[in-house]
């Protein structure tokens, strides 16, 4: 059984990005998206206007003060490896989004990084939270395994949250 981190919230976050469960690296490293192939840090660092090569800390606080939550869909589960598709379905425990939710009052879009995040929100999270004025939007995976888009595009995709960050 894995398990994900805490969450990196601020109670002034428009946008959540959630994942599906940490990757070996990211769990080696306890640190969201710590693969260096992965997209996540450098398409954050273009939205957000930060150095990508920031220590970690300092990615997160980035991160807190473009008001962006991050969030893994499951608090735990059964999987061997990284690849979203070997989680065993029965193991999957969601994390306690309607907690979540009440600290982070002023969300305007919930962004799930790739289809696995977003077919475990809506089968485990839409039932129990009210997501009224809430976006729910999916958006291409940044995992290296997600090798049909480039970072283009996936950058040009992404880009689709700074109108829930504007003012």
């Amino acid at each position: 059984m894995i398990e994900s981190f805490s969450a990196i919230e601020t109670p002034h976050a428009r946008v959540l990005i959630l994942g599906t469960m940490p990757g070996v690296a990211s769990l080696q490293a306890q640190q969201y998206y710590a693969h260096p192939r992965n997209a996540f840090w450098p398409i954050m660092a273009t939205l957000l206007e930060f150095d990508v090569a920031l220590p970690y800390p300092q990615r997160v606080a980035a991160l807190q003060a473009g008001r962006i939550a991050v969030w893994d869909v499951l608090a735990s589960c059964e999987r061997p490896g990284s690849l979203d598709s070997a989680i065993a379905r029965a193991s999957e425990v969601p994390n306690d989004f309607p907690a979540l939710f009440r600290q982070c009052r002023h969300l305007r879009a919930v962004a799930c990084n790739g289809g696995t995040a977003f077919t475990l929100f809506r089968r485990h999270v839409l039932p129990v939270v009210d997501m009224t004025g809430i976006a729910l939007l999916q958006l291409p995976s940044t995992s290296p395994a997600h090798a049909g888009k480039s970072l283009a595009a996936k950058l040009k995709a992404w880009s689709s949250l700074r109108e829930y960050l504007d003012d």
